[in-house]
């Protein structure tokens, strides 16, 4: 008998000028970036908080708070491969992930390949195990005005 579990994860951040745009751990090219404490990088974020999800172990908020200054600036890349090394103390495995991208710019599918090697590697997974997908919301509500940008992931992980 397999022991699956399931995890969703949901993050957003605003956008603002002198920042960088990270997503996937993409620098991708936008006079905007996406504030917060570490890199903003919602895309890996929606990812931790569904591999943490899975696993009932908390949410990133939890394991790196915002008002600890070692995680100023922090590349997200960086906190996914520590979420991945807790899920393997608990002998865990990321069986996939699943994560929609929701911005009404910039376009995201020239990067959407480099964000799913990026998101690999740091998980030790096969690409073909990660999608990631984008969306606009038709000018509607805070992404759809170009105000922040959201993302939703699913995962499934196995106890071996």
């Amino acid at each position: 008998m397999t022991n699956l579990r399931i995890g969703h994860g949901y993050d957003v951040h605003r956008l603002k000028t002198g920042r960088a745009l990270i997503l996937g751990g993409a620098t991708i090219p936008y006079d905007l970036g996406l504030d917060g404490h570490s890199d903003a990088d919602v895309l890996t974020h929606a990812i931790m908080d569904a591999l943490l999800g899975a696993a009932a172990a908390g949410d990133i908020g939890k394991l790196f708070p915002d008002n600890d200054e070692a995680f100023r600036g922090i590349s997200s890349l960086e906190l996914l491969r520590r979420i991945k090394l807790h899920l393997a103390e608990k002998n865990y495995k990321i069986v996939n992930v699943d994560a929609t991208i929701i911005a009404q710019a910039p376009k995201m599918s020239p990067y959407r390949e480099t964000m799913r090697e990026n998101l690999a590697k740091v998980m030790e997974v096969d690409v073909e195990q990660v999608s990631v997908k984008a969306t606009t919301e038709e000018h509607l509500g805070f992404t759809g005005k170009g105000e922040g940008i959201a993302a939703h992931a699913v995962c499934l992980i196995e106890r071996e």
